[in-house]
């Protein structure tokens, strides 16, 4: 049984889990919540259970009160679909809708793992994790764990899509005649990067922006205002809230700018491509800054703080990249230095293990 749900961002790193564990044989249940019903819709999974969840926020003790009889229901739904299914292992990929599995599968005595995906360990993994068989990490670090916890992780790396690592062979070729930039992160929380790129790019000198190709993720409601920015600069730029083949622009990109989610962290370095992160201020417990961290410090990356950044500190910041063909060689092999292409293969070795 995997335990996933909420985003994306736990729930494809546990689709590429399940891909794997198919492939060898596993039959695989998924436990999520109503939410990520919609995100699930090819993960294999023979059989999906909709699990009450809910979030602890804020200080309002009814509301408090009110979610913990929420994640209580949960739990007694888990107990009672595990007690029909029998799962040999359940696998927890963090977030509030994994509590009620992790917990009901802990209750009842089974074994148990869980991913953290982030250089943090989240909130729910943290509640669990002292009681669970076993962990498995993205990254060498794993901030705010406790020490026991940190001392029997393993580091397997953060498993991605298969499209992805179809890429880890492709060389980087250094940008010579366009200067292909793809920027990411529209859909959700990046209202900084759909107003601020825009204005940055049109700052460039113009024998650069004659040389761009922009692709960029927007949120719709600024779609029209980056048109027109784009158009007055004279800028070659596509614009929509939603990639769907980002494999293929990641291939092609010669440089990256986006927020720093640990999917988004992985597949750069799996690809091995130079990028400009910035990291959601408003992420708990700066898990997108740390995760953009391990890049930095590799030389893989910048990395921009959303509460100090400007239009022309971006300005700057691209015009040093995109100006110097060997840095952005030397950051791309930085990337793919840190890149665990094989990470869903080795936390399905991990996975059969600790079922045994």
């Amino acid at each position: 049984m995997i335990a996933a749900g909420g985003t994306g961002g736990h729930l494809f790193p546990a689709q590429a889990l399940a891909e794997v564990l198919t492939r060898r044989g596993w039959r695989v249940v998924l436990a999520t919540d109503a939410r990520a019903q919609a995100l699930a819709d090819t993960f294999p999974a023979e059989k999906r259970i909709a699990l009450a969840s809910a979030t602890f926020s804020g200080r309002d003790p009814i509301a408090l009160t009110r979610a913990a009889f929420i994640i209580l229901r949960g739990i007694l739904q888990a107990r009672a679909a595990m007690r029909s299914i029998g799962p040999a292992i359940v696998v927890g990929f963090g977030g509030y809708p994994s509590l009620p599995a992790m917990i009901g599968a802990i209750s009842q005595g089974r074994r148990t793992l869980i991913h953290e995906q982030n250089a943090v360990s989240g909130r729910a993994n943290r509640l669990v994790a002292p009681r669970v068989t076993a962990v498995a990490c993205a990254f060498p670090t794993l901030i705010k764990a406790t020490p026991e916890v940190q001392a029997r992780a393993v580091v397997v790396g953060n498993p991605v899509r298969p499209e992805i690592i179809a890429l880890a062979d492709k060389p980087y070729t250094p940008p010579i005649g366009e200067l292909r930039l793809l920027i990411t992160g529209g859909s959700q929380g990046a209202r900084l990067l759909s107003q601020l790129m825009p204005v940055a790019i049109a700052a460039l000198p113009e024998a650069l922006r004659l040389r761009l190709r922009v692709q960029q993720q927007t949120r719709a409601e600024f779609i029209d205002e980056a048109r027109r920015i784009y158009a007055d600069a004279i800028v070659q730029a596509e614009i929509a809230p939603f990639f769907r083949d980002m494999a293929g622009r990641l291939a092609q990109a010669h440089l990256v700018v986006g927020r720093a989610g640990a999917s988004t962290v992985s597949e750069l370095a799996v690809v091995g491509r130079p990028s400009i992160l910035v990291p959601l201020g408003a992420a708990l417990d700066d898990d997108q800054g740390q995760n953009a961290r391990v890049l930095a410090q590799a030389g893989a990356a910048e990395v921009a703080r959303e509460q100090d950044l400007t239009a022309p500190m971006m300005t700057a910041a691209l015009h040093a990249l995109l100006t110097n063909p060997k840095r952005l060689a030397k950051m791309a092999a930085a990337a793919r230095g840190v890149a665990r292409p094989d990470a869903a293969e080795r936390l399905a070795d991990l996975v059969e293990r600790t079922a045994r």
